[in-house]
């Protein structure tokens, strides 16, 4: 089976194919992003993550501390359906969720996208886990994964892409999650996380069923 991470360095050579000069840029920002530590601000294992109360796609409201009552949670940080890693990345999730209901847990994804807008991206992709909408990133900023997008990131947005975040985020268009992955107790304390400011990287769906496992025993 292929790992996320084979599927993901695909989409990064294919990009670099395309737009090298743009991949390069990106390889340097990362880099700085990295020199300025930027994600350190995450929560860390054996920390409590806060609590939260978010609309899915079907505008319920999905809460954090019900979801706990039962087991333990995944709680993974996306930027949006119209990022191609972040699709890898929720396809991967689903291909794993019969594993991670297993073993006595949930799943949520959350992004700043407005739930119409999730809706129909989350029927589109057949996902079978509550897709979460912050649109004014206040949970990713409670994780320490609320990201400043730099300013080259937005250009080749919105020239190269065609992309609005205002309007896809309803209002927020400079701020993104880090993609990070949380795994929760089921008294919430952060017992694993995958948190890197590269978007292009994402946490392996098999390291995320050895934390459950962990857990488990």
């Amino acid at each position: 089976m292929t790992s996320l991470k084979q599927q993901t360095d695909a989409q990064i050579a294919k990009s670099r194919q395309a737009k090298p000069e743009f991949m390069q840029a990106m390889d340097n920002l990362m880099e700085k992003a990295r020199e300025f530590e930027q994600g350190n601000a995450a929560l860390l294992v054996g920390q409590k993550a806060p609590n939260f109360s978010l609309p899915n796609a079907q505008s319920e409201t999905i809460t954090l501390s019900d979801l706990c009552v039962n087991g333990p949670v995944v709680v993974t940080f996306y930027r949006g359906d119209w990022c191609p890693y972040c699709n890898l990345q929720l396809r991967a999730l689903q291909a794993i969720l019969g594993d991670i209901h297993q073993l006595g847990a949930k799943l949520v994804a959350i992004s700043p996208q407005v739930p119409d807008e999730s809706l129909s991206r989350s029927e589109k992709s057949a996902l079978a886990f509550h897709v979460l909408s912050d649109q004014d990133a206040r949970v990713a900023s409670s994780y320490g994964v609320a990201w400043q997008v730099p300013e080259l990131i937005l250009q080749h947005m919105r020239k190269d892409r065609g992309l609005d975040l205002a309007h896809i985020n309803n209002g927020n268009g400079s701020v993104l999650p880090i993609p990070g992955t949380f795994v929760l107790g089921a008294d919430g304390v952060v017992l694993w996380r995958y948190v890197d400011v590269d978007y292009r990287t994402r946490a392996e769906p098999a390291d995320i069923l050895t934390a459950l496992k962990t857990y488990r025993a």
